[in-house]
């Protein structure tokens, strides 16, 4: 179902229909046009009621609202107006989604006393209001009590009134790619793994192709023929084919090196034969959170025709288990011609990226290199659900990484690397394990990673706690929050496009 509302934008004005939302700084103090919209005073008057003093996001709702034709009235609350950065206009748009209701006729009146918010923010806001009402119901075939005919909830049209309408829209168009790729990857996550299984994952990347994006996919013939033992390893036990899928946006100079994102694309991951407890193991058909943000991130770059050159590269793999699924103690030999023993097969993702990060860095030879990856349990001890963890050979790298991770809300931390660590995945049977000993499991993982990508500037971003099942937020009610793909939209933005 597709409950979208429609955003578009016009000169200020005192809306006559629908419901309307006005804006209020502290102390509840409006402007004209806001006041305009109320001639009855009602909101005056609930505002004492309410405790409402123009507090950040809160929210006073008067209905029917008197000498009005309006159905409802909300004002909220914007708190101190020279306060308010990128992400806080995001939650005004979350504050006022999460207010919609069915309301089918929307306006908003963006004008503050003493302050004329500026395109880029009621563009934000906009992409506030789109992020908060995603929602992922595609298989709810609910019926109507009233007449037994399946639910048809029709998209709010929504229209923001503002100073400048032009500006606003200008920068609507960039934001709304961004938001795209958002909610591609919340419906990449959010897919059942039984519709969503390595074939289909890389026939939903292949369809950027209408973008712009230039798709190959690799299956597992040619992935053979590289040597990526380390990758098919993991596949073995599904009858279900991997597949690589290598993604490129050419949008800066011709003969500019690219920078490069991988991500981990388990679709499914019953841990192999080291299985996973029954408890909470539906969720592991959002264990390609990785391969999901840097699939939405090829989507948001091409849509917002961003100048830089960008390649994109996802390993998908089932980790099933039958007779033919890889055994603890397996030694296999990786692209990079690294041998492997593998101790644990649920510790598959860091055996996807190995032979996916090398790929990636032989052929392309990056500037930088990224990946990402639902990858461990261990860094939502470290950190919880607010933060990923952070993990880099490269400290300006790392510090571009987390000043895009400040400026979106998709907040990183960073977690140590270093050769005491990295000794602890030396194998006495192949050139290393796939796991370490009992501490330290996050930068484990994370040592294990940077063995494929030699010298290369390279940061890993370990999403567990972050991708899936994260806490809601204003601008997130879903299970799959799409986190990582504005975090990485930044990142090229701020510091690599030409």
């Amino acid at each position: 179902m597709n409950h979208r509302p429609s955003i578009a934008f016009a000169k200020i004005s005192t809306p006559r229909k629908g419901s309307v939302f006005v804006l209020s700084a502290e102390e509840g103090d409006r402007s004209d046009a806001a006041r305009a919209c109320d001639p009855g005073n009602t909101l005056e008057r609930a505002f004492p009621v309410a405790e409402f003093t123009g507090k950040f996001a809160a929210v006073v709702e008067v209905l029917a609202p008197e000498a009005s034709s309006l159905d409802r009235l909300i004002a909220i609350g914007v708190g101190k107006v020279s306060a308010l950065d990128e992400y806080a206009w995001l939650k005004l748009g979350g504050t006022i989604a999460a207010s919609l209701r069915k309301a089918a006729d929307v306006a908003v009146v963006l004008d503050l006393v003493g302050a004329s918010p500026s395109g880029k923010d009621a563009a934000s806001l906009a992409a506030g209001i789109l992020l908060r009402g995603y929602s992922f119901d595609k298989y709810k075939t609910r019926k109507d009590k009233d007449n037994g005919k399946a639910e048809s909830k029709k998209p709010a049209k929504i229209t923001i009134h503002t100073a400048d309408p032009a500006a606003a829209k200008k920068a609507f168009a960039e934001t709304e790619a961004v938001v795209d790729g958002v909610l591609l990857a919340r419906d990449l996550v959010n897919e059942p793994a039984n519709t969503l299984g390595p074939v289909e994952f890389a026939a939903r990347a292949g369809e950027l192709e209408a973008l712009g994006v230039k798709v190959e996919l690799l299956a597992e013939k040619e992935m053979k023929k590289l040597g990526m033992g380390s990758l098919l390893g993991v596949a073995q036990g599904s009858p279900r084919g991997a597949r690589l899928a290598v993604m490129q946006w050419n949008g800066g100079k011709p003969k500019d090196t690219p920078i490069a994102f991988v991500g981990k694309g388990v679709t499914f991951d019953t841990g192999g034969n080291s299985m996973k407890p029954a408890s909470g193991m539906e969720d592991m058909k959002g264990d390609m959170g990785g391969a999901a943000a840097v699939t939405g991130l090829m989507h948001a770059l091409a849509a917002r025709k961003a100048k830089a050159n960008v390649v994109g590269i996802i390993g998908l793999v089932e980790n099933a288990v039958d007779g033919h699924a890889q055994r603890p103690g397996d030694i296999v030999t990786s692209m990079s011609g690294q041998t492997i023993e593998v101790l644990n097969t649920d510790a598959e993702g860091r055996l996807v990226l190995a032979d996916a990060l090398w790929y990636c860095n032989d052929r392309f030879q990056p500037k930088v290199m990224v990946n990402l990856a639902t990858l461990t349990g261990a860094i939502m001890v470290a950190l919880g659900q607010h933060y990923a963890g952070l993990f880099s050979n490269n400290d300006e790298l790392a510090e571009r990484l987390t000043a895009a991770g400040q400026a979106t809300q998709e907040r990183l931390w960073r977690m140590p690397l270093g050769a005491e660590y990295d000794k602890l995945i030396d194998s006495k049977n192949a050139d290393m394990k796939n796991i370490g000993g009992r501490y330290g499991g996050a930068t484990i993982a994370a040592q294990f990673l940077q063995r494929f990508v030699k010298d290369t500037p390279w940061a890993h971003l370990d999403i567990a706690g972050t991708a899936m099942g994260a806490p809601s937020s204003e601008i997130n009610q879903s299970w799959g929050s799409g986190f990582g793909v504005r975090l990485l939209d930044r990142l090229v933005r701020d510091n690599y496009e030409q």
